[in-house]
């Protein structure tokens, strides 16, 4: 007879570690298959080792902008050293320590469907283990790096988004392919480590699903900083001669690009290719379609549920980590025989990002070009960060731009951006508004401190004319 658990969940990253702690907290039993390190991408080849990369860089160059300070420079060593640490040095004894003492039972291994229900975990060190769900089955597993069909790339053994986040070597000339988050903030990183990088980028601007003037910023920043930028420009072919000899990438206009190494960076791909989805009629390597509960759509009887990147709705880890808050209320309240009491909404409307490059990004809600093509009646509203009193005082000659915008019918802040350094920190007060649908002329009574950037929400709300 299988083991049984009320969930079982498949894919030990964040979203799953919510997922099952939310279920046991609600008093089911929960059990999570794992084939790698518990913790999963971000913990080890996502955000904590790439933003531990990428802080050193941003308070080196904040400092180089300020005034009577002296002697900023960077050790490649001792950031690469910091960046192991905040990757646990790539082992899971803290995560595997908090599972037991958030009394979620760990089974390592492969986890494949085999049936409704039914889970079957292969194990390298004895026979399968059989599992069988009195409730769910949630699939947590996330994405994998897409490497683009560029001849000759796959051959090269090009890095991938682990490679760029996890190397203990810095190369000395970087090639990078895509003009997205990825790429950006590691054409950022490894340039201030000492890289000679070129990054090449098929469209006409860097991270192009963001407000238009942000991708030039970041190009403009990543110039100045001795970044390569080509953008509108593609790679046809590439080839690696030997075990361990440089990368020729051979662009669309004729010319070459040689490096030490190539990162792929053009998208993400879901890990559903061998989980057994076929087992209960559903296809191999898609994307799994979800309700507001992260319940799959087309498994009628209400059992499957997919969490986090897996679901394609908003691929960022606190996005995966509230939809598995939802999730796991969800599965609990079934389990009683109840219908939910709320559903994930925020991840299609008001999902909130930030970019670690130079300058940084921070952005929430629909960009003003989405929201125009929804049909929304708004209005744009944009200002000078770099006017701000508090931006001046942070950095000197602070260059940065802000945009709210606003949802004219109701008189809401609908989306907001923001460029500049330290801005990261500021897109949690536009985010309560987005969620909390605050008034305008509610809004221009939260007054922000002098002088501080935050400022930047006043000038805005006058500029829009309150």
């Amino acid at each position: 007879m299988p083991d049984e658990y009320d969930v079982v969940v498949i894919g030990a990253g964040p979203t799953g570690e919510n997922v099952a702690d939310r279920a046991v907290k609600a008093g089911l039993t929960s059990v999570i298959i794992e084939s790698e390190l518990v913790g999963g991408e971000c913990s080890y080849w996502a955000c904590m080792p790439s933003k531990a990369l990428l802080r050193p860089v941003a308070a080196v160059a904040g400092a180089r902008h300020l005034e009577g300070v002296r002697g900023t420079r960077l050790d490649p060593p001792g950031v690469l050293d910091r960046r192991d640490s905040f990757a646990s040095h790539w082992k899971d004894d803290g995560q595997v320590k908090w599972l037991n003492g958030a009394h979620i039972e760990l089974i390592r291994g492969y986890g494949r469907l085999t049936g409704p229900k039914t889970v079957s975990v292969g194990q390298a060190d004895g026979p399968a283990a059989e599992l069988r769900a009195r409730h769910a089955v949630v699939i947590a597993t996330g994405t994998s790096a897409m490497i683009p069909p560029i001849p000759g790339l796959a051959e090269a053994r090009p890095w991938t988004s682990r490679e760029a986040t996890s190397s203990g070597v810095v190369p000395k000339r970087l090639a990078i392919l895509g003009g997205g988050v990825v790429g950006s903030e590691m054409a950022c990183a490894w340039q201030a480590l000492g890289a000679q990088v070129t990054f090449i980028v098929r469209g006409e601007r860097l991270l192009n699903r963001m407000e238009d003037f942000v991708g030039t910023m970041v190009a403009d920043g990543l110039s100045a900083a001795g970044v390569d930028v080509r953008c509108g420009i593609s790679a046809v072919a590439a080839e690696r001669p030997g075990a361990g000899g440089p990368v020729t990438l051979t662009l669309d206009d004729g010319t070459t690009v040689e490096a030490d190494e190539v990162l792929a960076a053009t998208g993400r791909t879901p890990r559903t290719d061998d989980l057994g989805l076929e087992s209960v009629g559903l296809e191999a390597g898609s994307w799994l379609d979800v309700d507001g509960t992260c319940r799959v759509k087309e498994i009628g009887e209400g059992w499957l549920y997919a969490a986090g990147d897996v679901n394609h709705i908003a691929l960022l880890t606190h996005m995966g980590k509230y939809q598995a808050r939802v999730c796991g209320d969800a599965i609990a309240a079934r389990a009683r025989g109840q219908e939910p009491a709320t559903t994930a909404w925020a991840d299609q409307s008001a999902v909130p990002q930030v970019i670690f490059t130079m300058p940084e990004v921070a952005s929430v809600g629909p960009t003003s070009a989405e929201a125009g093509a929804a049909g929304r009646n708004i209005r744009v509203v944009d200002y000078d960060l770099g006017g701000v009193a508090g931006s001046k005082l942070f950095e000197d000659s602070y260059t940065g731009r802000a945009r709210m915008v606003v949802d004219e019918d109701r008189k809401t802040i609908i989306g907001a951006t923001l460029t500049g350094p330290g801005v990261g920190e500021m897109i949690h007060a536009a985010t309560v508004a987005v969620v909390g649908q605050v008034p305008l002329s509610q809004l221009w009574h939260a007054v922000p401190s002098y002088p501080t950037m935050s400022e930047i929400w006043l000038r805005l709300l006058e500029a829009y004319g309150l």
